[in-house]
């Protein structure tokens, strides 16, 4: 702000005075609401990789049980079992994590036809088994990409906020104690005028008396 559009009166200066104890205010608000976010994303990024390392696993179990499965029934009647299975139906709502909405995966229940419930039953448990890991397999997909979105978003809202906070914090602030001392100076330098020049006019005005009473 250039000074000489600062308003130099003692109004301006309380208001000042004010907007730096609300500006201080806001930014430890800034500064609460970003540890607790930075929290949240070292416990989302700890689950991840929790996830990450027993999904290797899953994935190798899913592998293994779809080859014994293949050699008990065959790669044809497995390809048509597989192609008679219900499709999987997720829906994605938005859940507030400290004023941060981040992604909530929801994958729906399957009900199985009559029909389809006894063809299951029927099949062979190697089979029923490899249908079952590839559906944790895909259950664990679903949860760590839920995850790692919401981790890529508190990261974007933590760099805002310390965007935000350093503004405050280095420009804003500083700038208005700037403009505090300036408004403090030049009413200063106003009283010192005043009081010259009331000085000067009083001794005018006694050199006046004494001129007349002579």
């Amino acid at each position: 702000m250039a000074q000489s559009n600062i308003k130099t009166t003692r109004i301006e200066l309380i208001r000042t005075k004010s907007r730096i104890k609300v500006a201080k205010k806001g930014l430890d608000l800034l500064k609460m609401k970003r540890a607790s976010l930075v929290l949240e994303f070292f416990d989302l990024a700890r689950q991840i990789q929790m996830m990450r390392a027993g999904l290797k696993n899953t994935v190798l179990r899913a592998m293994d049980s779809e080859k014994l499965a293949e050699a008990r029934a065959g790669r044809i009647s497995l390809e048509r079992i597989a192609a008679e299975q219900i499709p999987v139906l997720a829906s994605v709502e938005a859940k507030n994590v400290m004023g941060v909405r981040i992604p909530n995966v929801n994958i729906a229940e399957r009900t199985l036809p009559s029909s389809l419930a006894y063809e299951l039953i029927s099949i062979p448990t190697a089979v029923d088994d490899s249908r079952r890991s590839y559906g944790t397999l895909f259950k664990m997909l679903i949860e760590v990409a839920e995850k790692e979105s919401s981790l890529r978003k508190l990261l974007y809202e933590i760099e805002k906020l310390n965007r935000r906070a350093n503004a405050i914090e280095n420009v804003v602030i500083p700038g208005m104690y700037v403009k505090v001392q300036y408004i403090k100076q030049r009413l200063e330098d106003m009283e010192r005028d005043q009081t010259v020049s009331l000085k000067f006019i009083k001794r005018k005005m006694n050199e006046n008396a004494n001129s007349k009473g002579v």
